[in-house]
């Protein structure tokens, strides 16, 4: 009988140097400013997301199909989330929205559209935003910015939003700790929720796909092993579903995620409100 090859589903998550380059010392502290396959996948996401809207922007009388797609995603951020969400006040924040949204959308999809198949447990394929270290990233970065300008624009008066209003004084005492904990929770939340779903869905059809090679194998061996081609055509079909739908997955996290920094970002805009 032929050797089945490995799985390994995870293999396509590990990280390893593209370019090594010479450590940047800091004080005391070394910095390693190789360029690993994570980061050439995000500096490879980045520029498909500039050159796209370089290339759409234009203001054409009529557009094109890259503009005329390049104004509904900014119709989404602007039509569905900060306008009904926040208001005209929000306006002045749709830029970054909008950039988180087609960053991580780009990232997410970039992991499925890349993806090749699976042979011997080894996937040809990287997906940023299946690495925790990416997702807290940005998630520490949106809450930090909603936080910074909560201050910015209100003042220590700010820290009101841990104290809903309408409560009895002595229930405060156990209600403020409890704000003060879910609030501060959303970095982990939000990293959390678009790592765990990019990274299930891969390793799902990363197994898949060694499924189709190793069933094929056996099926080589003839006799009755030869039922191994069904289970290779049925791991196939199951990789051509599983891709639809984690298309449809890259969008909703990406909208998620954008719809979170938008309702966080309405708490510090729209302040006062109901405090």
């Amino acid at each position: 009988m032929a050797q089945q090859p490995k799985i390994d589903p995870m293999h396509q998550f590990l990280i390893h140097k593209v370019v090594d380059l010479p450590p940047v010392h800091i004080g005391g502290l070394a910095i390693d400013m190789s360029i690993t396959n994570s980061v050439l996948a995000m500096m490879v996401g980045a520029a498909i997301v500039i050159g796209f809207l370089l290339l759409t922007a234009r203001g054409r009388l009529v557009p094109d199909r890259g503009q005329a797609v390049a104004e509904a995603l900014y119709g989404i951020i602007d039509n569905v989330l900060v306008g009904p969400i926040i208001g005209p006040k929000g306006r002045p924040y749709i830029p970054f929205i909008f950039s988180l949204f087609m960053l991580i959308m780009t990232f997410n999809l970039m992991g499925v559209l890349l993806s090749v198949g699976s042979l011997a447990g080894q996937t040809w394929t990287f997906t940023v935003t299946a690495q925790l270290a990416v997702t807290a990233t940005l998630a520490v970065m949106t809450f930090l910015t909603c936080l910074i300008l909560g201050f910015v624009k209100n003042g220590p008066g700010f820290v009101k939003l841990f104290v809903p209003s309408g409560m009895p004084l002595p229930l405060l005492v156990f209600m403020v700790p409890i704000e003060m904990v879910s609030y501060f929770a959303r970095p982990l939340t939000l990293a959390m929720r678009l790592f765990g779903n990019m990274l299930g869905g891969h390793v799902v059809m990363s197994i898949f796909g060694s499924f189709v090679v190793a069933l094929g194998i056996v099926g080589l061996s003839g006799g009755i092993a030869t039922l191994g081609f069904l289970g290779s055509a049925l791991s196939l079909g199951m990789i051509v579903a599983l891709t639809g739908l984690e298309l449809i997955v890259a969008f909703l996290q990406a909208f998620v995620f954008a719809a979170l920094a938008t309702v966080y970002i309405n708490e510090v805009v729209n302040f006062g409100h109901g405090h």
